[in-house]
């Protein structure tokens, strides 16, 4: 089971968990859960890559933490009813195990490494959550946007990522004029092609170059 935190269990706390789950394909844009909902699943994603949205009362959102194959989804349901504050929408499509909250929380009742996994994993996305928010104060849009270009591409595997502008916008928390002028400037400078919501990478390295620091800090916390 291609998920860092299942594998790192132990034997049987892995047996019981995948007893009690499904595979199932998740296809980009699937919102998984609203802010105000109650868990009533724990995802762990098996690759691709899960954003979690603040979304604002005028309906602006801008994301605050991603999930790949090294974390989980609504695992605080473990510890009790859970009601979510963020928005969690499929960003690269993905296949994953999915337990529902109720067998999980008896699990987890039963198993102190699945609680301790519930504790730690929070932990890890409220870091990111801080590093996040002081990444959209503080630098601008073409370091964020190089940033998230190379997170994503550690989480989908391949340099070719399928996003429309609409979706980038909401992920940095700008306009999509904003998005469009970057992305040209990017395009531009030979380090990726963008056309018809198909963004290829040519340069890695000098995205890595023009990308804030904030991609190596993040990419500590949650390693692809």
């Amino acid at each position: 089971m291609d998920n860092k935190l299942l594998a790192a269990l132990p034997r049987a706390d892995f047996d019981a968990l995948i007893r009690h789950g499904t595979v199932l394909p998740l296809s980009q844009g699937t919102v998984l859960c609203e802010a105000g909902d109650e868990a009533s699943e724990v995802i762990f994603p098996l690759g691709g890559m899960i954003s979690l949205v603040v979304v604002m009362r005028n309906g602006k959102a801008i994301e605050t933490a991603t999930v790949g194959r090294e974390g989980v989804v609504g695992a605080m349901a473990g510890l009790g009813i859970h009601i979510s504050q963020v928005r969690a929408v499929v960003q690269v499509a993905q296949t994953a195990l999915k337990v529902n909250a109720a067998p999980f929380r008896r699990l987890t009742a039963s198993s102190p490494a699945i609680a301790n996994m519930c504790i730690r994993y929070n932990e890890v996305l409220l870091t990111q959550a801080r590093v996040t928010a002081a990444c959209n104060s503080l630098h601008n849009v073409e370091e964020r946007f190089c940033r998230w270009l190379l997170q994503t591409s550690d989480r989908s595997g391949p340099d070719k990522i399928t996003l429309t502008q609409e979706f980038l916008s909401e992920m940095l928390g700008v306009r999509r004029t904003s998005v469009t002028d970057v992305a040209k400037k990017v395009a531009d400078a030979g380090m990726i092609t963008y056309s018809r919501g198909v963004i290829n990478i040519l340069d890695r390295e000098r995205l890595l170059a023009v990308s804030c620091e904030c991609y190596e800090t993040l990419r500590e916390l949650a390693p692809p």
